[in-house]
């Protein structure tokens, strides 16, 4: 049982990492768009957006490391994503990073609902995981609203 359980960790953990490499690709479509605004839209990108969507990668990333620091199992080091295209345009950066939030959320419903974490994981890990799909929960609509009044 403790080979199957090891390797069930394992399993949670590398698809953990999968959630933050989304995240992470997220954030950096979100800075490549902060990059093209002018400051108050800036500012209102960081704070609806980007500070949202960077506090569940911080979190995810910590729930990653504790997890795997209590099971004995080796941590990851994560690399920020890749930069876009400047051509992309602010809402092509926008929209990709909702795609790429919705794609972490769906990577960490599906972990949750598949009982692995109650089975042979920790209540570390599901707190963890609840508290990065609540920061993530409501990027979509705020990147509706902040596309919708971007200009205005």
């Amino acid at each position: 049982m403790a080979y199957i359980a090891g390797e069930a960790r394992q399993e949670m953990l590398d698809t953990l990492g999968e959630a933050i490499d989304d995240i992470a690709a997220a954030l950096a479509a979100l800075a490549e768009a902060y990059e093209q605004l002018g400051t108050v839209p800036a500012d209102r990108l960081e704070e609806e957006l980007f500070g949202p969507v960077q506090a569940a990668y911080g979190r995810a990333k910590r729930t990653h490391a504790g997890f795997a620091r209590r099971h004995d199992l080796p941590d990851r080091t994560f690399t920020p994503a890749p930069q876009g295209l400047p051509s992309t345009g602010v809402r092509g950066f926008v929209d990709g990073a909702v795609a790429s939030v919705a794609e972490a959320d769906g990577v960490l419903a599906e972990l949750q609902d598949s009982m692995m974490p109650v089975e042979v994981g920790d209540p570390e890990l599901r707190a963890g995981l609840v508290e990065v799909r609540e920061l993530l929960g409501d990027v979509n609509a705020r990147a509706r609203e902040f596309v919708r009044t971007l200009g205005r």
